[in-house]
Parts: C-alpha cells; sequence; structure tokens
C-alpha cells in the first residue's frame, strides 16, 4: 500500500509561492507525484510551475492503466514533460511579460516495486531504505557541472553564490533533455521529492537521521519546519511516498 504526503510552504522571505506539486494513486494502487520550481519574475515562476504540475499531472491520470509495462511508463512520464515544456514555451512566446519563464521538474511513478522518475532542473528526488539515504537525481546546474569537472568540492557547492542558475527548465527551449531513472522501491521505503528549497537549508544525513524517529506524515511536516528554522529563505515543497 503506498501512501502519500505533500507541504508546500513560502518559507519566510519570499512574496510568494513559486513552487508546485500535484500527487495522487491510481485505481490499481500505484501512485504518483509532479513537483516544479518556477522562475522567471513573480508571475512567469507561478504560472510555469503551475500550468507543469496541471499538464503533467493531467497526462498521467489520464494515460496511465494497470499493468502498463516499465518502458510504457517512461514513454508516459517523458511524453508529459515534453508536451508541458510545449505549452510554457508558447506561453511565454505569446505574453511579453512571461518571457523566459521556465520551472524544473520532478515527475514520478510508482508501480509494481519501482520507482520511475524523470527530471531537470536542481529539484531532487531521494530514495530512503535501510541501506540509508540516495540521491536519484543529479541537479541540471551550474554548480553541479563544477563539481563534475573538480572544480568545486560538495560542500563549496553548497555556498557558492551561483548555486541557484540551473542549465535545464521546462519551456525556457522549444525542446528540452530530460533525465529518467527507474530504483527498485520496496517495503518500508520511503521516496522524497523536494524542491531546493528544503535541500540549501537541510542536509541529507539530517533528513535520513530524521525519518529512522518519525512517520512520513510527521517527517514531511518536520521537514519543512526545519528548513524555515535553518533560514527559510526560499519556497519549500516536499512529497514523501511510502511504501
Amino acid at each position: 500500500m503506498l501512501k502519500i504526503y505533500s507541504k508546500s510552504d513560502i518559507g519566510l522571505i519570499r512574496q510568494t509561492n513559486q513552487d508546485a506539486c500535484k500527487s495522487g494513486t491510481f485505481p490499481d494502487g500505484a501512485a504518483w507525484a509532479v513537483v516544479c520550481d518556477g522562475m522567471g519574475g513573480v508571475n512567469g515562476g507561478n504560472i510555469a510551475s503551475n500550468l507543469a504540475v496541471d499538464c503533467i499531472s493531467d497526462q498521467m491520470q489520464s494515460s496511465y492503466t494497470p499493468g502498463m509495462s516499465d518502458n510504457s511508463i517512461k514513454n508516459l512520464i517523458t511524453t508529459a514533460i515534453y508536451n508541458a515544456n510545449i505549452i510554457i514555451h508558447d506561453k511565454a512566446k505569446d505574453d511579453a511579460e512571461l518571457n523566459g519563464m521556465g520551472t524544473t521538474v520532478v515527475a514520478a511513478i510508482l508501480s509494481n516495486g519501482l520507482a520511475h522518475i524523470a527530471h531537470a532542473g536542481d529539484s531532487r528526488a531521494y530514495l530512503l531504505s535501510k541501506d540509508g539515504i540516495k540521491q536519484l537525481t543529479v541537479d541540471h546546474s551550474m554548480v553541479q557541472e563544477m563539481v563534475n569537472k573538480g572544480d568545486l568540492t560538495e560542500q563549496q557547492a553548497k555556498i557558492h553564490p551561483q548555486k541557484n542558475i540551473i542549465t535545464r527548465a521546462l519551456g525556457v527551449e522549444p525542446s528540452i533533455l530530460i533525465d529518467y531513472c527507474e530504483k527498485e522501491f520496496l517495503p518500508d521505503d520511503l521516496l522524497l521529492i523536494c524542491t531546493d528549497g528544503l535541500t540549501n537549508y537541510v542536509d541529507a544525513e539530517q533528513i535520513y537521521r530524521l525519518s529512522g524517529t518519525m512517520n512520513a506524515e510527521s517527517l514531511t511536516e518536520k521537514l519543512v519546519m526545519l528548513a524555515k528554522d535553518c533560514g527559510g529563505g526560499d519556497n519549500i515543497t516536499v512529497v514523501i511516498i511510502e511504501n
């Protein structure tokens, strides 16, 4: 049985919440979630993230069928994201005020003991299991590229002044490159999907330590609260799916 808990919070500094998320279950008990973090001015960021979440969740819900093959699920998620990219890009092109708007995305379907995850940008997915916590997504960001090249350490990347510059986002270009992965999702595992409003303030080890002391619902609330206690300089969105 999969259970889902989610919370999105404006944080302590921002005037609006440009994060958006939706999640739910399919009739066969499989679960889905979409998390987006918008960018491009107050209006642009809001519009991009909400458009993406609505478009992707609508398509996943209308096209998912019980017993789908792993490859069909991959195609479903990636196609939904491609379509959302076109919709956001077209809207930005038609309205000068929205020019340059975009959004990160993490979209997941959990079915038959597998987590199927697609993403673009620096919102993240983590698997929490008895073996520890593992980051399943790799940030599409300038500092991550510098880390990959060996120019920065992970610690330096955390405090780098340009750590918010992302190299991929939905809606900015007419097409989008999407990363996709599949991971075994066993009983008692948790999948955490979140925006950088959490990960900029709370590190993975802290998240894992807390997961051992409370249930998934309490953990969702606690992580948002902790990000605010540690500064809360951005919108914070946390979705936890529990097996």
